[in-house]
């Protein structure tokens, strides 16, 4: 028997099945994030037969094993996990930057700048020195030169002690830093007695689509953050990995902001099963939103840089000023199909191991009737509205 699917059409709203459940219901293309994605079967299983203690005090196993196979894959002597991106970014920065007053020099669209609530400067007294991100979310190598503070001028500035990177950079459409770029900036850094930290959120990404393996790409960098619950798929968790005196700090702080959490073996389980299946899978979820965006650049209303498109992003602009990316989203969203707006112009689809070639082939499809029900001004769309559809920024 076919397996029925429960439409979401709403996070919290779900549209009720009809009472005999014998009419099937189509699965929703959810392309908002790749950090919706659902538990798999392996996944829960992992969950329930997880082996587990009380990690506040270093007990629990599955914890201990998740940390043990992430400080080997990427080359670091230990490992950390934590709640949320946020909190590995947030707690790196503070390890590095231990004295309140230090200034950490980063893009104008990283992650840590833009959508980490400012944590670096409001919790940690650390001060932002940003460089522009260019399109391909580098930082011209002669500006972060020119942004280390003096060390004379230390009466007056802010002491240089830390340099971030992001990798895939996430406001510059998923594109990935390449391994020589990022040695360059690491011996900038060394050479000028600071450390380097990699917001890694989506790094396996990065590698997948470099074709350099994790650990060489992440080579110079003295602590980088891992978000398990975005390109892998599992349901949270991220993992910090650096050099074990780096680590010691990592669980003192992260203590301190509220994520030393008792049996997380739950939670490493999931994650565990996440890297071993899912990195795998991420060459797809990059030839699918190819696909993706060649099928958006057929569309006359869109522009679309497909050729850009090195991971798992789709970004494209709207140039009918008929159609706003609040509507698109809305009317696609009545399609099953979900997606939310970049900015006021642009929409950004994001591919995951739980969307097929058949999903993308029916979100074009979508995305085609949507656009033309938009133009002919259908009555049935006067109700939507702009600036009421929640946007990805930060996801």
């Amino acid at each position: 028997m076919s397996k029925l699917w429960q439409i979401y059409l709403h996070p919290l709203k779900p549209l009720p099945l009809p009472c005999s459940q014998r009419r099937m219901v189509a699965k929703v293309v959810d392309l908002r994030s790749d950090t919706v994605t659902k538990p798999s079967d392996a996944m829960r299983s992992a969950m329930a037969a997880a082996d587990v203690d009380d990690d506040v005090l270093g007990a629990d196993p599955t914890a201990r094993r998740l940390e043990a196979e992430m400080a080997a894959l990427m080359g670091k002597e230990a490992a950390l996990f934590v709640p949320s991106g946020t909190m590995a970014n947030l707690v790196s920065v503070l390890v590095h930057c231990d004295v309140r007053g230090s200034e950490v020099i980063l893009g104008d669209a990283s992650h840590i700048h833009v959508y980490e609530n400012g944590g670096i400067s409001t919790i940690g007294g650390v001060h932002p020195k940003t460089v522009p991100n260019n399109p391909d979310g580098t930082m011209d190598i002669d500006k972060i030169v020119s942004a280390i503070r003096s060390r004379g001028g230390a009466l007056l500035y802010p002491t240089t002690r830390l340099i971030c990177l992001e990798n895939t950079h996430a406001n510059c459409g998923g594109k990935c830093l390449s391994v020589e770029y990022t040695d360059k900036v690491g011996e900038i850094a060394k050479s000028h007695g600071l450390k380097l930290h990699i917001d890694g959120a989506r790094i396996f990404n990065a590698s997948v689509a470099l074709g350099v393996p994790v650990d060489r790409l992440v080579k110079t960098a003295d602590s980088v953050s891992v978000c398990l619950s975005k390109g892998l798929g599992a349901p949270v968790g991220s993992v910090i990995v650096g050099s074990k005196a780096f680590i010691d700090k990592a669980k003192i702080l992260r203590k301190t902001l509220g994520g030393g959490m008792r049996q997380i073996g739950v939670l490493c389980a999931a994650a565990y099963v996440a890297v071993r299946d899912t990195r795998g899978k991420l060459a797809d979820d990059h030839r699918r939103a190819k696909a993706l965006a060649e099928g958006l650049k057929k569309i006359k209303q869109f522009s679309v840089d497909s050729a850009s498109v090195q991971t798992n992003m789709v970004f494209f602009d709207i140039m009918d000023p008929r159609i706003s990316p609040d509507r698109l989203c809305q009317v696609l969203e009545q399609r099953n199909v979900l997606a939310m707006p970049a900015s006021s112009k642009s929409v950004r689809f994001v591919l995951h191991y739980q969307i097929s070639d058949s999903d993308v082939q029916y979100a074009l499809t979508c995305v085609e009737k949507a656009v033309e029900d938009l133009l002919k001004g259908s009555a049935k769309f006067q109700h939507l509205t702009n600036g009421t559809t929640k946007n990805s920024y930060g996801h």
